[in-house]
């Protein structure tokens, strides 16, 4: 069928909306109208890095209404709302263990640009496209392996879903699924952003004691209040590591580090209380830390975790029903954009505008 679609066709191009063909679903595939999208930070690395191959249809926080499915699909069916997330091929031993996040293929299906099977279900003309995390959701119609589809409560704007696929899960996920603190403890989570804000949300729901939000940006400091902060502090006027450590009696027990700045990353783990736990979750450069005496001499430990270490089609109905519970109120952080404007919603997020654009797209 003709649909409509942002291609990209070389490093770091403006994107374009352009007619692009996509192929019937094949075995154990959905094909979803894509009501709206999430912009994510990865789209934008993809993008401008080339981490997948051109040309492609970018776009992994699709949510949509089922409109065709294809043989051997027994548990969604046309008119089923659904939010798409990442690629996972369920069946390795992280799949079957309840880690798809960590899935033996995981780099393959996400970023390779094609089906698990090597075919492509996008096209213009004779040249085939590349498919983003399963999905390529910055389009009128997407198809995905059933698995990557999280059947939701139809009475929830659907509009407003798309970005529990990949960011917001990422960051309630994180501290919810791997962290787990405990009542009563500590935790700072490093940049406001959508990923940060839905960390701050999710300590707030396990009953954090101190949940400290640390950026750059006021406005998002206040919004981190506004979400469940229990404090914010702004890390161009004061000492991070000093203001935690001070103010949680000797350093937090978790941290969640979203920016990717090698510099942040080391204030993560210094202010750690001996035996505290940092978890990475942002894209971080090559760099070489001195962190030897952190981990060894304090017994703190630095992991990293993909998606919150998330099961999508458990974790995310949960998620909704914390929303509609008034618990998790996801919808501060949006801004909704028309396709048209896919680069303005770029842009947007990129200066800090925007926290999390939304693009509207049927």
């Amino acid at each position: 069928m003709d649909i409509k679609a942002a291609v990209t066709h070389s490093k770091g191009e403006a994107f374009k909306l352009e007619p692009v063909q996509l192929s019937e679903p094949d075995f154990d595939e959905v094909r979803v109208r894509v009501v709206a999208t999430g912009v994510c930070h990865t789209d934008v690395v993809a993008r401008d890095l080339g981490i997948a191959p051109y040309p492609i249809v970018l776009g992994h926080e699709g949510s949509g209404v089922v409109d065709a499915v294809g043989k051997g699909v027994s548990d969604l069916q046309p008119g089923d709302h659904v939010v798409l997330s990442f690629a996972h091929c369920g069946n390795c031993g992280h799949c079957l263990t309840g880690h798809p996040t960590v899935c033996d293929t995981f780099n393959d299906l996400n970023f390779g640009g094609a089906m698990d099977d090597g075919s492509h279900r996008l096209a213009q003309g004779e040249t085939e496209l590349g498919t983003f995390f399963g999905q390529s959701s910055f389009a009128t119609y997407a198809i995905t392996k059933s698995r990557n589809a999280v059947k939701v409560d139809p009475e929830v704007d659907l509009a407003l879903l798309g970005p529990l696929g990949c960011g917001i899960q990422t960051g309630a996920g994180t501290v919810l699924n791997r962290l787990k603190p405990e009542f009563g403890s500590s935790i700072v989570i490093y940049g406001a952003g959508a990923v940060g804000l839905s960390a701050v949300m999710a300590a707030r729901i396990v009953g954090c004691e101190h949940i400290i939000a640390v950026d750059v940006h006021d406005s998002r400091l206040a919004l981190a209040k506004e979400l469940g902060a229990t404090h914010v502090f702004n890390g161009k006027n004061v000492d991070v590591v000093a203001e935690v450590k001070t103010l949680t009696g000797g350093g937090s027990h978790y941290a969640v580090e979203t920016t990717g700045v090698p510099p942040v990353v080391k204030q993560s783990l210094n202010a750690l209380r001996p035996l505290g736990t940092v978890a990475i979750v942002g894209i971080t450069p090559e760099m070489s830390l001195d962190i030897h005496n952190d981990l060894m001499a304090e017994g703190k430990s630095m992991i990293g975790v993909i998606e919150g270490d998330s099961i999508p089609r458990v974790f995310i109905p949960q998620l909704i029903a914390y929303f509609k519970a008034g618990q998790f109120p996801f919808d501060k952080l949006v801004k909704f954009y028309e396709f048209e404007q896919i680069n303005q919603a770029f842009e947007d997020s990129a200066s800090g505008i925007t926290i999390k654009p939304i693009l509207k797209i049927g």
